[in-house]
């Protein structure tokens, strides 16, 4: 009775102890909420800095490649980089998840499953993004070629957003990714705190209506659906933040043009958590000088800034930004210098009002990847420099979540 007694107290103790392991080594506490215009974790303020991978799946479903996810994952992790935007989408083609509508190859689904589960074990949680405005992974066109060949009326891809056969679709595919049993974890996306977000489409646009009204309309009715199916995670529309209609006095703001989307009107929608925006002077701006391209992004994000703590009272995620290695005169110091400069930006725009949650740059890649270069791309093991410049605001936002979080001096007395 006494050995008895003693080996089940040694078993009892390691119990314990596995049950402590667990715990301190568990990835997330729990889901990411919004109050008012911050990201809170357990009822403490989330700040953060994340990146872009947005081919992760579709190198994924081949099996022998996937350690590329890994190690980006892992070399991220790394640099304390805490939250990643990837795909979840890619209609039609070559590799695709969804084949036709409706019709899923389960192996690409499989990769990403083990996206998730990979982001999980690193400690990183996903914005997942649900399809392109543009062709690349079949996108708005993929989805209004599928209706056509069905024999629908289509006028062209602006019909994305109106058509009800496309616009189900769409609807399918948000079902069965929030739905999807992860086959790696064990648990149903829509139930999984390592998914920060959905979004639901990268950069929409529509020149059908450069008011921003049509965008507004679908994003209202397809925020409304995957509300429906998923209460748990927060839900972001995926815009490049272009001034509509709604506002006229802030497009003024804009780079010379409109892309059919009014950044304060869809953001007010209740359904939608935060606001995001893209921005890519070199690109918009192209032929202007660096100074003016920096001086634009400063403006764009104030701007946004502003109106997402006054008038949309949301936080605020830089979702996308980088420097093209195909820009003239392009120079590592250059890229360190530009992302030095808008890491500034959202660590002054994040201590002062505390609207902006992070910022995520666009992109991360793995070695061997080539094939996927578009110039923006970002190797942290080849790049010490940049990747110093990436760890040191990734240090400098938890650090400043840290102390935002802490109860002021007087709370403490009473």
């Amino acid at each position: 009775m006494a050995n008895s007694a003693r080996i089940s107290c040694i078993f009892g103790i390691f119990s314990l102890f596995l049950l402590h392991c667990g715990a301190r080594n568990a990835p997330f506490g729990g889901f990411v909420r919004t109050r008012g215009t911050q990201f809170m974790l357990n009822d403490s303020l989330f700040l953060f800095n994340g990146f872009n991978s947005y081919w992760m799946m579709h190198v994924a479903a081949d099996p022998a490649e996937r350690p590329k996810v890994s190690t980006v994952f892992r070399d991220a992790a790394a640099a304390g980089l805490t939250v990643c935007r990837t795909w979840a989408f890619s209609d039609g083609g070559d590799g695709a998840l969804q084949i036709s509508p409706g019709v899923y190859d389960e192996r690409v689904f499989q990769a990403l499953d083990f996206v998730v589960s990979e982001a999980q074990k690193h400690g990183i949680r996903l914005i997942l993004s649900l399809v392109n405005n543009f062709g690349d992974y079949g996108g708005r066109p993929q989805y209004v070629k599928w209706a056509q060949n069905a024999g629908v009326q289509i006028k062209g891809d602006d019909d994305f957003y109106t058509n009800p056969v496309v616009k189900g679709h769409y609807k399918n595919h948000i079902k069965r990714v929030v739905t999807r049993f992860n086959t790696i974890t064990k648990t149903i996306y829509k139930d999984d705190p390592t998914i920060m977000a959905w979004e639901l489409i990268n950069e929409p646009r529509c020149q059908a209506d450069y008011s921003g009204n049509i965008v507004n309309g679908w994003v209202k009715e397809m925020a409304s659906y995957t509300k429906s199916l998923d209460q748990k995670h927060l839900l972001e529309i995926g815009m490049e933040g272009f001034y509509g209609d709604s506002v006229p006095e802030r497009k003024r703001f804009n780079p010379g043009y409109q892309v059919g989307t009014d950044f304060i009107k869809s953001n007010l929608l209740q359904e939608i958590d935060f606001t995001t925006i893209h921005a890519y002077p070199d690109i918009w701006l192209s032929g202007q000088s660096d100074e003016s391209q920096l001086e634009f992004m400063q403006r764009w994000m104030m701007s946004h800034s502003t109106d997402s703590r006054t008038l949309i009272k949301k936080p605020l995620v830089f979702t996308e930004f980088g420097k093209s290695k195909k820009d003239p005169g392009f120079s590592i110091n250059g890229r360190d210098h530009y992302l030095g400069a808008v890491y500034r930006n959202i660590y002054n725009a994040a201590r002062s009002s505390g609207a902006v949650g992070g910022g995520l740059v666009w992109h991360l890649m793995a070695e061997g990847m080539e094939s996927y270069y578009d110039g923006y791309e970002i190797i942290l093991s080849q790049q010490p420099s940049t990747d110093g410049v990436i760890a040191q605001q990734s240090h400098q936002m938890s650090t400043l979540s840290h102390t935002l979080s802490k109860p002021h001096v007087d709370e403490l007395k009473t």
